[in-house]
């Protein structure tokens, strides 16, 4: 796959992603939490979904250092306005592996495995 040096405008159609914060209370007690919503029309969510193959199967190892150095890790920034709807998030996807070593983010914790 030929490495994407300029990137923007990724999304055709309608996307929309924010954050809903939600509170609820129960025996007196309140339990707050929050999630990330995800919607379109189908332009926007098949552009998205193109977006994430994009990502996922890129052979980062073979990207040119200057375009993307050793321990960097491939990712797009979604701007409202621009690639989403102007009631959006600004919203950054990308891989988890870092080119070169395949180390994750730090931050990161596995889910637990069946």
């Amino acid at each position: 796959m030929k490495y994407k040096q300029t990137k923007g405008n990724e999304i055709q159609g309608e996307l929309d992603i924010f954050i809903s914060h939600n509170e609820d209370e129960y025996d007196g007690k309140i339990t707050s939490w929050d999630e990330v919503l995800i919607h379109g029309n189908p332009e926007g969510l098949k552009s998205f979904a193109k977006l994430l193959l994009e990502i996922a199967e890129l052979k980062q190892d073979d990207v040119e250092d200057k375009y993307l150095p050793i321990g960097a890790r491939e990712h797009y920034r979604l701007r409202p306005g621009i690639e989403l709807s102007k009631s959006s998030i600004e919203v950054i996807v990308g891989r988890l592996d870092a080119k070169g070593t395949g180390a994750f983010c730090d931050r990161h914790i596995s889910k637990d495995k069946k």
